[in-house]
């Protein structure tokens, strides 16, 4: 939200839009994505909800707390799964921003993180389906492909 918020962006252009002129209107740019990534992290919230609330009383009433471990555990996979693609987005429309703002005013580090995702996905000029590019991104994260270690002071 803050990178496609031009009152936020520090300058940036509207929903990361690179597409200049007249046409610009008829772009969408990153709003598909916000939408998905405050989506995911809703669905994420959700699923944190303690499973001890949904403990039913089993053995004819002989127990009143069954282990809730397990579903716990798929709970946690699942979140884990879901901040990993917001995660993703978020790194694509960081990605955006920079090339946005211009990749010769970033650090090296910088730099080569964004060659390394536009390895896998391109730069967003025109409205497309950025699915593909969401998954390229995770496999990136998930791989530990990206040049993190750089970044760090």
């Amino acid at each position: 939200m803050l990178l496609n918020d031009p009152a936020q962006n520090g300058g940036l252009p509207e929903i990361l839009v690179a597409v200049q002129g007249s046409e610009r209107a008829a772009h969408h740019g990153f709003k598909a994505m916000e939408i998905t990534a405050s989506a995911l992290t809703a669905e994420a919230l959700k699923a944190t909800m303690p499973a001890s609330v949904f403990s039913r009383s089993t053995e004819q009433h002989n127990q009143d707390k069954v282990s809730m471990g397990s579903l716990s555990a798929l709970d946690l996979i699942h979140v884990l799964d879901l901040s990993e693609t917001v995660a993703a987005v978020h790194l694509l429309a960081c990605c955006q921003a920079v090339e946005l703002r211009g990749v010769s005013q970033v650090s090296t580090p910088t730099r080569n993180l964004v060659e390394k995702v536009r390895s896998v996905a391109s730069e967003v000029f025109e409205d497309r389906p950025m699915d593909a590019d969401i998954e390229a991104a995770l496999a990136l994260i998930r791989s530990d492909a990206l040049p993190l270690q750089d970044l760090t002071p």
